[in-house]
């Protein structure tokens, strides 16, 4: 009995590739699953989650990011997943939605370094956001000019989701930059669950106090209902953590369990905090099925993300 269970244990001989091998994308993938070790493995295991859950007709594909990645040329991968269909309900933060407003619609965010002088920066009215510099022109008066003027276009006698109003950013904005824009056009949702966490919250509070606007965010909850309910099967990639990943997987357990997850994450679980739990400690919560296919990946995701992009698309045109 041992000598057979040994045997399915046994099967792979591990070999070493050579970079030579590598002279298209393609063959990068093939190398890592020659390296297979440590997070190649891992890496090879999300691609292969990731194309089983996109290539499932009867599965609901979750996207969940944290906004600081929207920040970053990142936002142009969010915007392939939308165009190219690959995920049918965003849950991201408040960050997100300020990004893209203040990229849209503003003059840039720069290239910076971790290592300059924060006082400096200061006074040069530079926000630092790790190596991303933004001149504080950029964000904050960007983000409140376009959610002013979008809640003055609203109904004042009727009451709007949270979901429905970052719609009407998309309309605002009406610019294939924006992600917001992307998934509206695509009819991909996007959910905030910590929508005051950020300055579209601030500029809504703001805007509030002197015009009349009605909000029930219990709207946006009774939408993600429907659709776990409604759902045969569910899967989420997971970028990163907090309220995002937290309120992706938390909607989940109300139908057993997500049946695909994957986590990317530099997160640590030694502190016993969400953004750091690895996904089997999800299923003991009901928020991933046991029988579920799951990885977790432990990396930068601006590195990570492109690289399984690549592995995914190849695995789905096969």
């Amino acid at each position: 009995m041992k000598d057979s269970e040994r045997e399915k244990l046994l099967k792979t001989i591990i070999k070493d590739p050579s970079i030579k091998e590598v002279k298209h994308l393609e063959d990068l993938i093939k190398l890592y699953t020659k390296i297979w070790g440590f997070s190649a493995a891992d890496l090879i295991k999300a691609s292969e989650i990731f194309a089983d859950m996109i290539k499932d007709k009867d599965c609901v594909k979750f996207f969940s990011f944290t906004g600081n990645l929207v920040s970053t040329g990142f936002r142009g991968l969010i915007k392939d997943v939308i165009r190219e269909g690959l995920v049918d309900v965003i849950v991201t933060t408040c960050g997100s939605i300020d990004h893209d407003i203040a990229r849209t619609s503003g003059e840039g965010y720069f290239t910076g370094t971790f290592d300059v002088d924060d006082r400096y920066l200061e006074e040069l009215q530079i926000h630092r956001l790790g190596n991303v510099f933004i001149p504080l022109e950029n964000y904050g008066p960007i983000v409140e000019k376009i959610v002013y003027r979008t809640l003055s276009k609203l109904d004042k006698e009727k009451y709007y989701g949270i979901r429905e109003i970052i719609d009407f950013i998309g309309e605002e904005l009406g610019n294939e930059d924006s992600f917001i824009y992307c998934a509206r056009k695509r009819n991909v949702p996007i959910y905030v669950p910590g929508f005051l966490d950020g300055a579209f919250g601030t500029a809504m509070f703001t805007y509030s106090t002197t015009n009349k606007i009605l909000i029930d965010p219990f709207r946006d909850q009774k939408e993600l209902a429907d659709i776990v309910f409604k759902a045969k099967k569910s899967g989420a990639i997971i970028v990163g953590g907090g309220i995002s990943k937290h309120h992706t997987i938390w909607w989940n357990q109300f139908k057993e369990g997500l049946d695909y997850a994957v986590y990317i994450s530099t997160a640590q679980e030694f502190d016993g905090s969400l953004s750091g739990a690895r996904p089997r400690e999800a299923i003991t919560w009901g928020k991933i099925k046991p029988k579920a296919e799951y990885c977790f990946v432990n990396g930068d995701a601006t590195i990570v993300f492109p690289i399984l992009l690549i592995m995914v698309k190849s695995l789905i045109s096969i």
